[in-house]
Parts: structure tokens; C-alpha cells; sequence
């Protein structure tokens, strides 16, 4: 194991929605490399029990101002992956997803008075989703933009914050993150599902660009990012290899789709369709040196097989 070491002692991170499919991961991965992680969770605790060595700490999103009591460490970093509603009908509700901006920039606040360096952000790629959708008349955009609207609007308010509070601020945009331990209803997740259970799922015409990301890769370039981000900054946290996602459902249905035929065009597309150099990941892989891992044919049985022993 690697030891991070400040003043002599192992470096102190915070990690808010630390029992989440991502934030879990990211938690997994610093104690892996010696951080001593304060894991905040809301209400259950249920994927830290399986990590031993962090320090599960109860603090919900719209109480983060109480931190400084209950964590009597300086930090050196804060991950922030703590947000309500990230998936299926809560994308689409105006006030949670509001809530979520204002806890975020609460939380730069909060890194000041904890005298933390960094705050290490998990964004979306549907910020540039969202940004090329307002620009383009005539756009037909989905209810479920809100939730790419918060996570832009949060960005582009915490980061006056950040500069005005000297926080260095760094902001990863994850583009499709799927694997083991995912729970949402996401795309990729039920469509694995339903190859399991021999149902042919059905798709937009899947000609728009996209790119996923396992998720231990995912959290490894968050750590990458803390250690060597630069600061004020976003990063694209994707594979690198984007492509129209039929190419990637059609790799799914050759690797577990059980002999399905996959319905492609059944379902209207309504948003808009990115170019892939939004995708580009060079800036990550230049400034870190991050380089994924798990491919998506792995990935994908890996998911797999998961799913299969939860069921």
C-alpha cells in the first residue's frame, strides 16, 4: 500500500456521499493508497461497512456547515460526489435538484473553514449537454436536463466561490460510469438486466455520440485529480474512446445478450447529439498520466455477473 504522508502522519480526505456507487468506489480507492478517508454518508452506511479502514461519518448534504465539529482533522482534500436525484424521476424534480447546488456551494464555505487545499468535484457530461442545448433553437430537451442544468449551474457558481475563498477548485465530468455496485435504473444497467432475464431491450436509433467508464477507473482518476489536477480546471473522466452508442450496445449484445435482438429507433431522441472531441479525455491523461483499466467487453461481464448474483 502507498502512504501519502503529511507532517509525518497519513494524509485526511473527505469524502461526501461516501456510500453512493461512486463516492464508495472513490472511498475504496484512497484507503487502498494510504489516505485516512472521513466517509460522509445521509442514511445508510451500508457500503462502507464492506471498507473497513475509513471513518464513516453521518452528515447529510444541507448540514455540511456542521463538518468543522465533526471532523477535528484539516483535510487535505474534499470529494464531493454527494447529490440527490442522479438518476431515474428525480433527474427531473426543480427543487431537489436545486437543493443540490446549494449544498455544493455550501461546501466550499465549509472547505475554507476546514482549511482543506482542494475540492475535487464528480460533474457530468451532460453540463455540455445541457450548454449545447440551450444554444440550439428549436431543441426538444427532456424533463431529465434538470439534473444536467443543477450540476452546470452548481459548477458555475461554486467556482467564483472557490476563487474567492482560495480553495483550488477541480471539476472531473464523468461521462457514462457503469460496473459493479451500480443500483440505478441507468441505461447500461437495465439494459444488462434485461439481457439477463431475456428481455429485448429497446433504444433511440443510438446514432448520438457517448463514451463509459468502469468504475474503479472512475475513482482512480479522481485520486489522480486531487494528487495532480490543476487547479480551477474540468476534466472530461471518460475511457477515451468515445463512439455512437449503438457500436458500444452492440458490443453489450454480442458479449451478454444472450442471443437477443436489440430495437433500435423504437424510442424518439430528443436531446442533442455531442461531437466526440467533447469526449476528449487528453487533458486528464496529459495532466495526471490516468489510463483506464477495464475495457468495456470487461466491464460489461463483469456487470454482468454482479447483477446476476444480486438476483
Amino acid at each position: 500500500i502507498k502512504k501519502n504522508v503529511m507532517r509525518g502522519k497519513m494524509k485526511s480526505v473527505i469524502v461526501t456521499g461516501a456510500n453512493g456507487f461512486v463516492g464508495s468506489e472513490i472511498v475504496r480507492n484512497l484507503v487502498r493508497n494510504g489516505y485516512k478517508v472521513f466517509a460522509l454518508y445521509n442514511r445508510s452506511k451500508k457500503r462502507l461497512d464492506s471498507i473497513p479502514d475509513c471513518v464513516p461519518v453521518h452528515c447529510p448534504m444541507d448540514e455540511f456547515e456542521k463538518l468543522p465539529e465533526l471532523i477535528k482533522e484539516t483535510p487535505e482534500y474534499i470529494f464531493h460526489c454527494a447529490w440527490t436525484g442522479s438518476a431515474g424521476q428525480d433527474r427531473c424534480n426543480v427543487q431537489l435538484q436545486l437543493s443540490n447546488v446549494v449544498s455544493t456551494c455550501s461546501l466550499v464555505s465549509v472547505a475554507k473553514a476546514l482549511e482543506a487545499k482542494r475540492l475535487i468535484v464528480t460533474g457530468s457530461i451532460m453540463e455540455d449537454e445541457v450548454k449545447a442545448v440551450t444554444d440550439a433553437n428549436g431543441a426538444l430537451p427532456s424533463k431529465a436536463y434538470i439534473y444536467g442544468a443543477a450540476k452546470y449551474s452548481a459548477h458555475m457558481m461554486a467556482k467564483p466561490l472557490a476563487v474567492a475563498s482560495g480553495i483550488d477548485l477541480v471539476w472531473g465530468k464523468i461521462t457514462n460510469a457503469y460496473g459493479v455496485g451500480e443500483l440505478s435504473p441507468r441505461m447500461l444497467n437495465t439494459t444488462i438486466k434485461k439481457c439477463i432475464n431475456l428481455e429485448a431491450p429497446t433504444f433511440t436509433a443510438a446514432t448520438q455520440n457517448y463514451d463509459f467508464i468502469y468504475i474503479s477507473d472512475v475513482a482512480e482518476a479522481f485520486r489522480l485529480l486531487a494528487e495532480k489536477g490543476a487547479p480551477y480546471s474540468e476534466y472530461i473522466v471518460g475511457s477515451g474512446g468515445a463512439k455512437p452508442l449503438r457500436s458500444f450496445l452492440e458490443e453489450l449484445r454480442v458479449t451478454v445478450g444472450n442471443g437477443l435482438r436489440f430495437l433500435y429507433g423504437d424510442i424518439p431522441f430528443t436531446g442533442v447529439n455531442l461531437p466526440l472531441e467533447s469526449f476528449s479525455t487528453e487533458k486528464l491523461n496529459k495532466d495526471t498520466g490516468f489510463k483506464p483499466e477495464v475495457d468495456f467487453t470487461q466491464g460489461v461481464k463483469l456487470t454482468r455477473d454482479w447483477l446476476k448474483e444480486q438476483e
